[in-house]
């Protein structure tokens, strides 16, 4: 994939009607301070596309980005973030479950989880939770520059046993920093986006 052009189209918030996009659409979710916008930035080739902050819980709202007038890199608000008060968090929840439900050109959920530590009950619940909604989550375990090259592969096993991730989850290790992993995002959703193809790996 060659990343030729980026547009910020559409900012939904709590009320905000979605748009009815005719491109497939890529969502991605994860936890407050996973690194969700190093990656946006990473992957679509911009360094600040994506608002990156050390302030958890800056996105607040559903972001679609328009890529290559090919498909929408959809990016979800962060989730899991103490000092956002509980009604708050009730609506985003509904906002993310209502774009879930009524998108019909999503083809699959990206969910980051940091490869450092084991899944937390919010990462679990959130995995659970996009599976109730009839997706299969493709995991993309972040930092992996925080980790030695022999840590790999038992953290990526701690990914996958503390999510109890259904057999056959695709789990891709990157670094926002190194771009480590890029490359394999890429190849996964080009299969996504591709006509008739990558819909029966991402929908029930």
């Amino acid at each position: 994939m060659v990343i030729k052009n980026v547009n910020l189209e559409t900012v939904c918030g709590i009320t905000s009607s979605f748009p009815e996009n005719t491109l497939p659409e890529i969502a991605f979710a994860g936890k407050s301070n996973v690194g969700k916008s190093s990656l946006i930035n990473a992957i679509m080739n911009r360094k600040s596309l994506a608002r990156t902050s050390s302030q958890p819980g800056k996105t607040q709202t559903i972001n679609f980005y328009n890529v290559n007038d090919a498909f929408y890199l959809v990016d979800l608000p962060g989730y899991g973030y103490a000092k956002v008060n509980e009604e708050v968090k009730a609506k985003w929840g509904k906002m993310v479950e209502r774009y879930l439900r009524q998108s019909k050109q999503l083809r699959a959920v990206f969910l980051l989880i940091d490869i450092r530590h084991e899944p937390s009950a919010n990462d679990r619940q959130m995995y659970d939770w996009i599976i109730s909604q009839g997706y299969h989550p493709i995991i993309i375990a972040t930092k992996l520059d925080k980790l030695k090259r022999s840590q790999v592969p038992s953290a990526l096993k701690t990914v996958r046993e503390g999510l109890k991730a259904e057999k056959g989850t695709l789990i891709l290790p990157f670094s926002a920093l190194t771009k480590q992993g890029r490359e394999e995002i890429y190849e996964v959703i080009d299969g996504l986006i591709a006509p008739d193809e990558g819909e029966d790996a991402s929908l029930n």
